[in-house]
């Protein structure tokens, strides 16, 4: 009851708020009602307040505007006062009214032993509300989803229970009541960040976003006062369990304002300046990494086409410092930095791709010869190309016995290839977020020219290398490359195919699959053909893992790439195998080299698999070719037996309808061939 009276409470607040006839006095006192809710022991109460309050507080007196700033400084008497003023601060200024707010706050974060996905301003979803609860409180103003305004894709950043909502209430009443508000916080964000209680300083994150993000008069002095040095010290704390939640605060405060997300907030320049100061040489790593994920958390909300003069230099700045840190000893450190630098080189390139103007001439002609220029991206792609060449060398030399001698010269060199890991591992995070970022499309180039390390790096003596490898790889198969970029990437892909390690020939056939299915209707004719023959020409390698593996992607492009080329291949295919079966007929002592005989073999196979469930009218004379090659040694026996026992299974259902398509002889030779003679009785 107490919670349904508080609504009506409210929506009858709203409904007079536009009578002019209504005194101002009754939403003053509304206003002060939900604001002493937020201590309510009742936590429905408290979030049935949240939304009152931000529904109720819409005036902001105090707010600066762009043309103001430049009078920050100047007295702000004259600015006309809110209706809502004067009850608010009586209430706010009490003894203790703050500790207890907050207090009462923190209990609505709960926070899990295992959380799987973020909570950002679903406070209504809390476990302590009830259905009939939940149909209460949440208002209709939860619904809106203002913040944040870029997809949240950064898993470095783990999941938070930041609530927006909260963070807007303390907003808005700065907004309302101007700096006595900050002076009256000031104290309990202090004492609740360095609480030991995740849950107190999830709301002192909220409260500060909120200070910070408020844009209000005299909000320039207060950042040098005392906000700098409580971000400073948030940034040096040792503790991680609250990293997910001051991520967030940073990234709320830094929030494009307006409509569109795209005007600069007042403080934005000063945290991102915090935030890039080298930080002291005795920290620990988690400092480290921590500094590189608010890092990554602020510059994710910049608007790269808006992007002010001292914001490039800082993204330059900054730019130059992750390239020579990708080597860190650290493997949270170096995740943080690929992280940090898929958003810092994608806000660059999507900053470069939009005409821009700068007042400094000078300044203007440096940044434009930076962005033209581009170093950055060469200086990844032929570093990248160097540390595979001395990681697959080193691989090398490891699986060969070398004297102690040797060992020892070579010791420096072990300690550059360890350099080159540490580098490709930072490396292999630029790439998985750029992929996950949804903004891969403006660093194409580099994403393709980085092809050759992510498929030759699969299988490594180091197990982590190779772990990241293959998370790229994943996602690298789905990613769709359009002119111009495409060419190359054909190019990069027909050279791994031949490259001199199998592995890497193996990995490439297996990009080859989602490759050809997601390009099948933009690749050109004559790179179509190109990759079929290097696939085709894979059917003789010296590795019989790769001659099976070609196989399977021939099967695989028969079954949905381009009919012409699958029928001539085909062809091709069953005259070759003929061929060899008349000349063993002929010449029983007809020698040919295994890997030849055994691809001719697989071309038959991948022509009978491309068709796991029909009955063509070619099928009956190509399978039973292949049967007749069951008598050879291995592998060929084996790879004809599996062929025929995969064929019998996916055409079992329909058998007694399509084995009328084979004459008595093609069934008795299927027959000689099948582990179950009956079957193609």
């Amino acid at each position: 009851y107490n919670l349904m009276a508080n609504r009506v409470l409210l929506l009858l607040a709203m409904a007079s708020r536009s009578d002019p006839n209504v005194s101002s006095k009754i939403l003053s006192e509304t206003a002060g009602h939900f604001l002493k809710n937020l201590k309510s022991q009742l936590p429905q109460t408290r979030i049935l307040a949240i939304s009152a309050l931000n529904t109720l507080l819409k005036e902001s007196p105090y707010k600066t505007s762009l043309e103001d700033r430049p009078l920050l400084s100047e007295n702000s008497q004259g600015n006309s006062k809110s209706s809502l003023e004067g009850a608010l601060s009586e209430i706010f200024q009490e003894d203790g009214f703050f500790d207890e707010t907050f207090n009462s706050l923190s209990h609505v974060h709960i926070i899990a032993d295992t959380e799987s996905t973020s909570s950002r301003g679903s406070h209504g979803n809390s476990s302590f509300q009830s259905l009939a609860d939940k149909s209460i409180t949440r208002f209709y103003f939860d619904f809106s989803a203002s913040w944040p305004r870029t997809p949240s894709w950064i898993s470095l950043l783990g999941s938070d229970t930041f609530y927006s909502n909260f963070a807007r209430i303390f907003k808005r009443l700065i907004q309302e009541c101007g700096m006595p508000m900050i002076v009256a916080i000031k104290s309990t964000v202090e004492e609740f960040a360095n609480a030991k209680e995740r849950s107190k300083q999830c709301v002192a994150a909220e409260a500060l976003a909120g200070v910070l993000h408020s844009d209000v008069d005299g909000l320039l002095g207060a950042w040098d006062s005392w906000m700098m040095i409580q971000l400073k010290s948030i940034i040096l704390a040792p503790s991680v369990e609250s990293i997910p939640e001051w991520a967030a605060c940073i990234r709320y405060a830094v929030t494009g304002k307006g409509k569109h997300g795209t005007r600069v907030p007042l403080l934005r320049q000063q945290i991102l300046n915090c935030l890039v100061t080298p930080l002291p040489p005795t920290v620990t790593t988690t400092v480290v990494a921590k500094r590189y994920a608010f890092l990554s958390a602020a510059l994710i909300e910049i608007s790269p086409q808006k992007m002010t003069l001292p914001e490039i230099q800082l993204h330059i700045g900054l730019l130059e410092e992750l390239l020579n840190n990708m080597c860190h000893s650290s493997a949270h450190v170096r995740e943080a930095i690929g992280v940090t630098l898929s958003v810092l080189c994608s806000n660059i390139r999507l900053h470069a791709s939009f005409s821009h103007e700068y007042s400094h001439e000078g300044v203007n002609s440096d940044i434009d010869n930076y962005l033209k220029e581009e170093r950055w991206v060469q200086f990844l792609t032929e570093r990248a190309s160097e540390s595979v060449t001395n990681i697959q060398n080193n691989n090398h030399s490891d699986n060969l016995e070398v004297s102690a001698n040797c060992s020892t010269q070579n010791g420096h060199l072990k300690g550059d290839s360890q350099d080159d890991v540490k580098w490709m591992e930072s490396l292999f995070h630029f790439i998985i977020s750029t992929l996950k970022s949804g903004r891969s499309s403006c660093l194409l180039d580099i994403i393709v020219g980085l092809l050759y390390p992510v498929i030759s790096l699969q299988e490594t003596s180091n197990k982590d290398l190779s772990t990241l490898a293959k998370a790229a790889f994943e996602l690298l198969k789905w990613r769709i490359f359009w002119e111009p970029h495409l060419q190359k990437a054909v190019s990069i892909i027909l050279s791994s195919a031949d490259d001199s390690n199998w592995r890497t020939r193996s990995a490439t056939l297996t990009y080859l699959r989602t490759f050809m299915y997601r390009h099948t209707f933009i690749l050109p004719d004559t790179e179509k053909k190109d990759i079929w023959n290097t696939v085709e020409k894979l059917l003789t390698d010296n590795q019989v893992e790769v001659r099976e593996h070609a196989a399977a992607v021939l099967a695989g492009l028969m079954k949905g790439g381009d009919e012409k080329l699958a029928k001539d291949f085909r062809d091709r295919a069953y005259k070759e195998a003929n061929m060899i079966q008349r000349q063993n007929k002929r010449n029983s002592s007809f020698s040919q080299s295994v890997a030849s005989r055994h691809g001719a073999v697989l071309a038959l196979v991948a022509s009978v698999l491309s068709v796991p469930y029909d009955m063509p009218s070619w099928l009956p004379e190509h399978v039973t070719l292949l049967a007749r090659f069951s008598g050879e040694a291995t592998p060929v026996k084996s790879t004809v037996t599996k062929a025929v026992a995969e064929f019998r299974r996916t055409h079992a259902d329909t058998w007694n309808l399509q084995k009328d398509s084979f004459t008595e002889e093609q069934l008795e030779v299927l027959a000689d061939t099948s582990s179950s003679s009956s079957y193609f009785a």
